[in-house]
């Protein structure tokens, strides 16, 4: 019994090792070819190159604007994210602490934004009729809306495993709604705020397809189009390519690989108490 399941394992671990080297191939190209001179690049191995050309990023910085787009991406991310987690946590406070069913479809309709997909017209069709069209405000609320399901499910099933002994004692404390809220019940969802804001930063920072439909200015446009617009200079030049491509997956990488233990903590909470 004992041996097959270690057999089991070790098969399962050979398979995930297969799997992982699907996407750590990629990156091993798009790393080392960053280094290389455009001959080396375009050959898309893994070899290390005969002299490490580093001025390559020095270039992109130089003619793809990077800091700006880096600066768009910053802001719309953190704006996006912070306005998102807070909002979330509110939504999933209502719904998990309100008696009735009304909370109750409230959850479900938001559960049904999970697998909704996003309408590019209609969505263009409302920006244009609130007079948004085009703005980083506009596509800051189409993040919030296609992000917010998930959060707010998470949220939920975290909170319905926060006794309703705190709200009790802070009620006979004199608390109200709004101050219960934010001085008791938030400070108890630390775990899961930090995994919400990681998997809302990284949904937000690595999309490529909603700046490009909803934003009127390449003077707007955050770092994954940075890329599109460098390769339309430079499609034969893959050294300067793969070194966009790791400084805008570069900042966001940093933030998982710091984050990433507060992420399995949120969620594994967030299992347990739900």
């Amino acid at each position: 019994m004992k041996k097959s399941r270690k057999v089991n394992l070790i098969i399962l671990e050979i398979c995930m090792l297969l799997c992982s080297l699907i996407i750590i191939f990629p990156m091993l190209i798009m790393i080392l070819g960053s280094v290389k001179d455009a001959t080396e690049a375009a050959r898309f191995n893994i070899s290390l190159p005969e002299t490490f050309h580093f001025e390559n990023f020095l270039m992109v910085i130089e003619k793809g604007s990077v800091i700006r787009s880096f600066i768009n991406s910053v802001v719309i991310t953190g704006i996006a994210t912070a306005a998102g987690v807070v909002i979330a946590a509110m939504a999933a406070f209502v719904i998990a602490r309100r008696p009735g069913k009304g909370a109750e479809r409230l959850y479900n309709l938001f559960f049904l934004g999970m697998v909704a997909p996003l309408q590019i017209i209609t969505t263009y069709l409302l920006l244009d009729l609130l007079h948004i069209r085009g703005s980083v405000g506009g596509l800051i609320l189409i993040y919030l809306a296609i992000n917010l399901p998930f959060n707010i499910f998470m949220f939920t099933s975290f909170i319905r495993g926060v006794p309703r002994e705190l709200d009790e004692a802070a009620t006979v404390d004199g608390c109200n709604v709004w101050r219960m809220f934010f001085s008791i019940i938030l400070p108890v969802l630390k775990p899961v705020m930090a995994t919400s804001c990681v998997i809302f930063a990284m949904n937000v920072w690595n999309d490529f397809q909603l700046p490009l439909y909803f934003l009127n200015s390449s003077d707007k446009w955050t770092m994954p189009l940075t890329v599109f617009k460098f390769y339309g200079q430079y499609f034969s030049n893959w050294n300067f390519v793969f070194a966009d491509m790791v400084l805008t997956a570069l900042p966001i990488l940093l933030v998982y690989l710091f984050a990433q233990k507060f992420i399995v903590e949120g969620m594994t909470a967030g299992a347990v108490k739900g």
